[in-house]
């Protein structure tokens, strides 16, 4: 293999292992701001009441 290849094939790797750990930090990025906006939304759910009876029958004859 000639040496030009080598040094090239070399850069190209590297080119290339550097575009994955972006990619990796990106979506990492990306899955954390999802996960914040999940928990926030669960949190924004409002509680049952204390008594299991209360606000979950309808009244479907009024």
């Amino acid at each position: 293999m000639d040496p030009i290849q080598i040094s090239s094939l070399a850069s190209s790797l590297d080119s290339y292992q550097l575009s994955n750990q972006v990619n990796t930090l990106v979506l990492k990025k990306a899955l954390d701001s999802q996960q914040s906006i999940a928990t926030d939304l669960i949190k924004q759910i409002p509680q049952l009441p204390s008594n299991p009876a209360i606000g979950r029958n309808i009244n479907t004859t009024a």
